[in-house]
């Protein structure tokens, strides 16, 4: 009898299509990121789960980071996909239907529905690794980190399941804000953090301590690249 999951992901149409999930990893990691970035560095890689549910958090800084992600913490690492929550607007047109068979799927930002709240708890409770950008967007700027509250209502929605998800904090670095062909880029990933209750005030809490590990990480993926983040 199919799982929950695989029968959601039959009635959505969402899923890692075998024919271009391999092909994306040797385009993307093996041409794409070897061939635009002199150097690509990965620190923390101990930290990465290599079982059971878990969910990414990464700082988000350009359009490289989820091409950074799949290559320091996908299959060939974990031998397990990066399932990407992404927003509306990239699940659009050409793209989108190249994301749909990478195994991403789309979330309303504003109103999130309940169909997509479910689908990441089945990935979870499957034991699947799930990547969320907790600030919703690319920050190029050096203001503190702002985290939405999706991530931690998410985490929290797992632990009223009783899933013991483990929350990564990452950060991601280049040598330009807007990376440049042959430049330098970092991942680092902290510590795992789980969810300690329920409720606004504790994810709030929770929030505050990811967004200052997401900090500490992004430092170390900057000063692996050669350029620190200024005091604010």
């Amino acid at each position: 009898m199919p799982s929950a999951l695989a029968t959601r992901e039959n009635k959505l149409g969402l899923g890692v299509d075998p024919f271009w999930s391999p092909l994306a990893m040797v385009t993307t990691q093996d041409m794409v990121l070897r061939n635009y970035f002199r150097e690509r560095i990965v620190l923390g890689v101990h930290h990465l789960p290599m079982a059971g549910p878990v969910l990414l958090a990464p700082t988000h800084r350009a359009r490289w980071d989820g091409l950074m992600l799949t290559m320091a913490a996908g299959r060939r690492v974990t031998r397990r996909d990066c399932r990407f929550m992404v927003t509306l607007t990239e699940m659009k047109g050409l793209q989108g239907w190249f994301l749909e068979r990478l195994g991403c799927f789309p979330v309303d930002q504003l109103r999130p529905s309940l169909t997509t709240l479910r689908f990441a708890i089945d990935l979870m409770v499957d034991g699947q690794q799930l990547v969320v950008f907790p600030e919703g967007r690319i920050n190029r700027t050096q203001k503190p980190i702002r985290l939405k509250q999706g991530l931690a209502r998410l985490a929290q929605l797992a632990y009223r399941k009783g899933v013991n998800v483990q929350v990564v904090p990452v950060g991601l670095g280049y040598s330009e804000a807007i990376p440049n062909p042959f430049g330098k880029s970092a991942i680092c990933f902290e510590e795992p953090m789980k969810v300690q209750g329920l409720g606004r005030e504790a994810s709030m809490i929770f929030n505050s301590e990811l967004a200052e590990r997401m900090k500490c990480a992004e430092q170390s993926a900057l000063k692996a690249v050669g350029r620190m983040q200024k005091a604010i």
